[in-house]
């Protein structure tokens, strides 16, 4: 068996830093590549954009860019679509995927929102690993009705004795609706396990809001860390969360 699974989740903020004040996805990179995280949950990430585009290798999207040689795998969902091109969830994996479904979950026509399920072949697991990533809305009745989107899509959809880690932004500083969400799935957030309270990772040169997550299933927690500080100031809004698993 694996011996510990290390995550990552990280909203790139379409490879921009705050206030979209600077290009930042090369640098990104380098910080992805350091943590030597298996699987990395990314959310805002710009598949195709013809203005930014020309940033990268020819017919390159953000994905690959960031995946390069070092995560062989990796999925994406197109959440959000307008005329210059689209965005949406990914999933960067040093496993291969084996299947995947990206699930709108919008909840107002002026947000697009998706939900990106992956199932993943860990080496010498008898089951498969079950991921979703998730990014969701801005208001708190929005959120409630997209977590119940997940968990319903959850309950019919990923056997109850699968290992499973959903991650993502969940934009949800007020904390009540992600801990019922757990509760009614049989999960646990694995800062809030292991800490004994949720990160806090925005803005991440100054993390002071609790908006990303780690929720977990069939797993025990050996560490988790908060990625953020100054030099986030070149990289993106959101802290990077990490954490190092290992299955029940």
């Amino acid at each position: 068996m694996h011996p510990t699974l290390r995550i990552a989740t990280f909203n790139i903020h379409k490879g921009f830093t705050h206030f979209n004040a600077r290009f930042s996805l090369h640098l990104q990179r380098e910080m992805l590549r350091k943590l030597q995280a298996d699987l990395i949950f990314l959310q805002e990430v710009r598949d195709l954009h013809s203005r930014h585009s020309e940033r990268l290798a020819a017919n390159q999207g953000q994905m690959e860019f960031l995946a390069d040689s070092v995560w062989q795998d990796y999925c994406y969902g197109k959440n959000a679509i307008y005329p210059a091109g689209h965005h949406g969830n990914a999933l960067l994996s040093k496993f291969p995927i084996i299947r995947t479904h990206n699930q709108d979950i919008s909840a107002h026509g002026s947000e697009q929102r998706g939900m990106l399920h992956a199932e993943i072949a860990v080496p010498d697991w008898e089951q498969p690993l079950h991921t979703i990533c998730v990014h969701l809305g801005l208001f708190a009745r929005w959120r409630r009705q997209q977590l119940s989107a997940i968990a319903d899509y959850i309950r019919a959809h990923v056997p109850a004795d699968a290992p499973l880690i959903i991650a993502g932004d969940f934009n949800d500083w007020g904390l009540r609706s992600g801990r019922h969400f757990a509760q009614s799935l049989g999960m646990q957030e694995a800062f809030e396990q292991h800490t004994g309270q949720s990160a806090r990772s925005y803005p991440a040169w100054l993390p002071m809001l609790k908006l990303d997550r780690i929720y977990l299933r069939g797993f025990s927690i050996k560490h988790v860390a908060v990625h953020a500080g100054p030099q986030f100031l070149k990289l993106s809004d959101h802290a990077i969360l990490s954490a190092d698993l290992s299955k029940l």
